[in-house]
């Protein structure tokens, strides 16, 4: 079993007339990349907060490493670190000008710190270039150069692709791959940016008003939203026999109504529903599926509050 490096048990953040997180739960595994999703709003910022203790929980703990008492937290977190709010620097220093003067607030002693943490960034270059003069781009890998100084173990990052033009967005995209293959960095990250999440994350959290929606790896969510063959009928259980035996299919998911997702011989439609006749079945819904991480977000935290509770929710047709 995956060791649990993040845990949240019934978190709850309680503002004077808003209740930004409410009894929410959840765990991070060691070596993801952890999505967490939801629109503004919702309460994302607000977990990453009370992660990194700028915010104390109203109900409910959250353990970092296996750790929730206080004294034992403060600990923890030294082995985390974080990027929130935007990245500050300083406007008329460099990058390895603002580096140092960060190294020497958290009392690092190794000054070949900020060469290394510059060359896995890609701004190893930038020599006496002012930060005024960098690009969003390259002021987010400075906030990120910032927060490896420290050689944390988890990065939580709150938007750090948001206003970033295309080149930018695969540049952090493929550099939070490397730390997290070659550093082995657990990453929770948030983005509004959902088609980047899909090729970055190995799991998500969707949470909506505080609330967490839905919990999956990757690996579930390919599935639930792979180009499939939604088959519904008068008698689901004879034809998952059917199929089974007289089709030899064996990649399937049955939903909670009964209905059966194929995933496989999608191309062979009449034969499928010919075989489900002449054995017995009528069909009353077949229909081929596919979704995208938009579109199953919007299934999930769009404006059905109960939406979670069926799985079965229609998803678009299109891509």
């Amino acid at each position: 079993m995956s060791e649990i490096v993040i845990e949240a048990k019934n978190l709850t953040k309680q503002y004077i007339k808003q209740k930004a997180v409410d009894n929410a739960s959840f765990a991070i595994k060691k070596g993801s990349i952890c999505g967490l999703i939801g629109p503004n709003g919702s309460g994302k910022t607000t977990i990453m907060k009370m992660m990194g203790g700028l915010a104390l929980p109203t109900e409910g703990s959250i353990e970092l490493f296996g750790e929730s008492e206080e004294k034992k937290l403060a600990r923890a977190r030294s082995r985390m670190s974080f990027m929130i709010e935007t990245p500050y620097a300083k406007e008329v220093m460099t990058a390895r000008e603002n580096l140092e003067k960060q190294r020497l607030q958290k009392g690092i002693p190794d000054k070949k710190r900020i060469d290394e943490v510059l060359e896995t960034v890609g701004l190893a270059d930038t020599g006496k270039k002012p930060v005024k003069a960098f690009s969003l781009g390259m002021r987010q890998r400075l906030g990120i150069a910032n927060a490896l100084l420290t050689r944390p173990e988890i990065m939580v990052l709150d938007e750090p692709i948001n206003g970033l033009d295309p080149e930018g967005i695969i540049e952090i995209r493929e550099l939070l791959k490397k730390l997290n293959r070659e550093e082995h960095i657990t990453i929770v990250i948030s983005s509004h940016i959902l088609s980047e999440l899909s090729l970055l994350c190995t799991d998500y959290i969707f949470i909506r008003n505080g609330l967490i929606k839905r919990t999956l790896t990757a690996d579930e969510f390919k599935k639930e939203c792979a180009e499939c063959y939604h088959i519904h009928t008068d008698n689901d259980p004879l034809a998952l026999a059917v199929l089974t035996e007289k089709l030899g299919i064996t990649s399937y998911d049955v939903d909670k109504d009964g209905s059966i997702k194929l995933y496989e011989r999608l191309d062979e439609q009449r034969i499928i529903s010919k075989t489900l006749f002449e054995n017995g079945v009528i069909p009353v819904r077949l229909a081929v599926q596919e979704a995208n991480l938009e579109q199953y977000y919007m299934n999930i935290v769009g404006g059905d509050d109960n939406v979670e509770h069926n799985k079965g929710t229609e998803l678009s047709d299109k891509a």
